[in-house]
């Protein structure tokens, strides 16, 4: 895209690229996680450029990269991880509703632009354009870049998905919005400054108190032992144990998993210290697995698997060593991916999560905004109504 078509100033340009390695890693870094203490670790540079150089996107993947930056006299000030989808799958917010009412009418929903981090529903930065007193401007110029590059493209749409609060009210919000407004809901556990995983507990109703160490005690009562492993401990032979775990769960929940074996191993290269793989073992052989990536604030729980079923695994796998994990290192918060009511009762909350769309058709734009409002409203009162069956004490109760 030429600088005449960008926005605001002819000393802006928008570009539209195939590959992030097109992008020098500080660059991209220095306005995806500017402060340590915050950082996401699914924006980093090395992060988009394993899922691209193990094949994961690109090809026939349905996830054509087409990275937008923005570039103010040579010199990058804003930048979006996009990609050209020919498909809705790995996005986790659903909008097969909408394509499908959009091919009734006649149009084509695909191919469509998708700002997001692939086959990951984590919540964090999309555009991403550093600190400043100029910040929401910032993010203003290079939402309207998305916009122009979308025109250009011809595609149907522009999603940004799993996107900051903050954006997604500096974009979507005000008088004159660039984009629609959609929320949707996850569960995440906050960790009010527990020294040990006993004072969460206490924290709990005496029910709920019961289940879980009841839970812990079942999940590893046939000689199970559970190991949490960082860095280089995470060796060859444990990303293979644990690309059997992600397969057996990827065939069972999407027919075919998302990601390959190179991408574990490029990950565990690349990214060895911000891995955190929990991995159960019987009899010295490892059974199932679940893996977490570490952020500045926050433990998000990402892949999980096993190739025995024992009851309560799963709990103690991806909950309950995850919030024993992020206690010790002193994380205010765990994520453990989307979806899943069940949650609520192991001590994790509903919280919202966020998407803006633009859509290019007037009259499906306009059909769609009159959804998302009472779509917003229904969300908004159910994530209520699921925060009055939190597990947390509501009187003081006597201790069990």
């Amino acid at each position: 895209m030429s600088a005449a078509n960008t926005p605001k100033s002819s000393a802006l340009t928008a570009r539209c690229l195939s590959a992030i390695g097109e992008v020098p890693a500080e660059a991209w870094d220095a306005l995806a996680n500017p402060v340590a203490t915050i950082a996401n670790p699914f924006v980093n540079h090395a992060f988009l450029k394993c899922l691209e150089d193990a094949g994961t996107v690109g090809g026939r993947t349905g996830w054509t990269p087409r990275h937008i930056v923005l570039e103010r006299d040579g010199r990058l000030i804003g930048a979006a991880p996009a990609y050209v989808k020919s498909n809705s799958q790995g996005e986790y917010i659903f909008d097969h509703g909408w394509a499908d009412a959009y091919e009734r009418a006649g149009g084509s929903y695909y191919p469509k632009l998708q700002i997001a981090v692939p086959f990951t529903p984590v919540p964090g930065p999309r555009l991403l354009v550093g600190t400043g007193v100029d910040t929401d401007e910032s993010s203003r110029l290079l939402g309207t870049a998305c916009i122009e590059v979308a025109r250009s493209l011809g595609v149907s749409s522009l999603h940004a998905t799993y996107i900051d609060r903050h954006v997604w009210d500096t974009l979507g919000g005000g008088s004159k919005p660039l984009f629609l407004q959609r929320t949707d809901q996850q569960f995440h556990w906050h960790n009010a400054g527990y020294q040990t995983f006993e004072d969460f507990l206490a924290a709990l109703s005496s029910r709920k108190r019961k289940t879980i160490r009841k839970e812990r005690a079942t999940a590893v009562e046939a000689g199970i032992t559970v190991k949490c492993l960082r860095g280089a401990a995470i060796t060859e032979s444990y990303w293979d144990a644990f690309y059997r775990f992600y397969q057996d769960t990827g065939s069972r929940k999407w027919g075919r998993p998302y990601l390959n074996r190179q991408f574990f191993s490029l990950l565990g290269e690349r990214m060895g210290d911000s891995c955190l793989l929990i991995v159960a073992e019987r009899g010295g052989m490892p059974i199932a697995g679940a893996l977490n990536l570490i952020g500045g604030d926050c433990l998000y729980g990402r892949y999980w698997g096993m190739t025995e079923h024992h009851p309560c695994l799963h709990f103690e796998l991806c909950y309950y060593q995850a919030m024993d994990w992020a206690i010790a290192h002193k994380l205010p918060r765990v994520e453990a991916g989307a979806q899943g009511e069940h949650k609520l009762a192991r001590g994790y909350n509903p919280v919202a999560t966020y998407s803006l769309h633009w859509i290019a058709d007037p009259s499906f734009r306009r059909a769609v905004d009159r959804y998302l409002g009472e779509e917003r409203a229904h969300m908004a009162e159910r994530r209520e109504m699921l925060a009055e069956y939190a597990p947390y004490k509501r009187v003081v109760e006597e201790q069990d």
